[in-house]
């Protein structure tokens, strides 16, 4: 019994790491990727060094942070993949894929940059483009997909995407579905011009585009 109770991790420890989690999850969310770990370490009420022993470099605490976006990502390419038409399973990966990076710009810096140590979150993101790879190619077949759609341009899409600055995080994704229904148009192989989605109110606006 010793020996088991030896063995597993001391509460504050596991409350340390859930805090730390929490505190990147939000500040990536909402500042990226360049928010230093001290900051991390700030928000989460724990030393800088608590924050190293668990997370040594940025690039592990990030993998970690994102595992639930992961996930989500996994779950839009496999049920689109899954779906018997090629363009409209693509159509909604981009749908979701747009509004699931809308609400977390780490996670977008995060799957468009190379981590060397960070294996797992690379293998998974390499899973992703490369089902979009195979349903891309599906949607080709059917002519619904432009013949000259490639891989980067999906990642000049979430790069887009990303950019988006919105008054508020409902604003930011309503933004996002509206530019993924602009994005779907114009990888369509045949125009196909159907409603867009209301627009949201962007944080900065041209004089004189806002109607």
């Amino acid at each position: 019994m010793t020996s088991r109770l030896s063995r597993n991790p001391r509460s504050d420890a596991v409350d340390n790491r859930e805090r730390i989690l929490e505190a990147a999850r939000a500040l990536f969310a909402t500042e990226g990727l360049n928010v230093p770990l001290r900051e991390v370490a700030r928000r989460a009420e724990v030393g800088p060094a608590t924050l190293y022993r668990h997370f040594p470099t940025k690039e592990i605490l990030a993998t970690e942070a994102f595992t639930d976006q992961m996930r989500r990502c996994h779950l839009a390419v496999d049920e689109g993949l899954a779906d018997p038409d090629p363009w409209r399973g693509l159509c909604s990966v981009i749908e979701r894929l747009c509004e699931l990076h809308a609400r977390d710009r780490g996670f977008t810096a995060a799957f468009v940059s190379t981590f060397p140590k960070a294996v797992n979150f690379t293998a998974d993101r390499d899973y992703a483009l490369k089902a979009i790879a195979e349903l891309s190619a599906r949607a080709k077949d059917t002519g619904k997909l432009r013949p000259d759609f490639v891989l980067d341009d999906l990642i000049l899409m979430l790069m887009a995407n990303n950019g988006i600055q919105a008054a508020s995080p409902a604003a930011q994704v309503a933004a996002s579905r509206r530019f993924a229904a602009l994005v779907i148009q114009a990888f369509q192989g045949t125009p196909d011009h159907a409603p867009l989605p209301p627009v949201a109110r962007l944080a900065l606006v041209a004089p004189g585009l806002t109607r």
